[in-house]
């Protein structure tokens, strides 16, 4: 058994990003972990009907894979750039210490929102085998939405080389990202079922599956 850790820096994004094997993980066997960096406020301009949705989603989202620890960091989302990168580093430390992942899920380096952008540089620390030599894997993560926005520059641009056949999953994600009723919207929108399932049945075509989630792989010991 593996433990497994989905770095989500808004609740969605482990959906998004990483459904699918985060179910295939749990029908193997492995002990799946949730680390959400941000959470809505009052002084945002959200109410407090919308938090406690948010909340209430949150709560059935981790029934639905069967999280073994869900961990709010509890950062005001669209805030994450105001804290220092040593503050994010510490309150990262300590759930990453506990955890001991060996599979690492995290944001694109070069994701459209600033707060995926900075939740990456402030993981990097963490890459380092000689200090955290329990993660084995890390895995930077396709999140629609927000990974086909990157600055179209060819060092800026999603590069898969890393596959999951999710073909007996894909069905079970759409019903997770369901859950999350004001992030899901009809095509064209980014975050609606057709676009998700067309992104996940294009990412199959590369290793001759109906669907597949794609990844960028930092580092593997194997």
């Amino acid at each position: 058994m593996s433990e497994v850790l989905v770095i989500a820096v808004h609740p969605d994004d482990e959906t998004l990003g990483c459904g699918g094997s985060l179910l295939k993980h749990k029908k193997n066997g492995d002990s799946l972990n949730w680390l959400i960096i941000t959470e809505m406020r009052r002084e945002l301009g959200f109410s407090e009907e919308r938090i406690s949705k948010r909340n209430e989603e949150i709560s059935k989202v981790k029934d639905f894979y069967g999280f073994n620890r869900v961990i709010q960091i509890g950062i005001p989302t669209t805030q994450v750039d105001t804290f220092s990168m040593g503050d994010l580093v510490q309150r990262l430390y300590e759930h990453i210490l506990e955890i001991k992942p060996e599979v690492l899920y995290v944001p694109y380096l070069f994701d459209a929102h600033s707060d995926h952008k900075v939740v990456y540089e402030s993981l990097t620390p963490f890459f380092k085998g000689f200090r955290y030599p329990f993660i084995k894997k890390v895995l930077m993560m396709e999140t629609v939405s927000e990974t086909e926005y990157a600055f179209p520059v060819e060092n800026r641009m999603f590069t898969p080389n890393y596959y999951i056949d999710i073909s007996n999953f894909i069905e079970d994600k759409i019903k997770a990202m369901r859950i999350f009723e004001s992030e899901i919207i009809e095509a064209p929108f980014p975050r609606s079922e057709g676009v998700i399932k067309a992104l996940a049945q294009y990412r199959g075509s590369f290793i001759a599956c109906d669907y597949a989630e794609a990844f960028m792989l930092i580092k593997e010991v194997c």
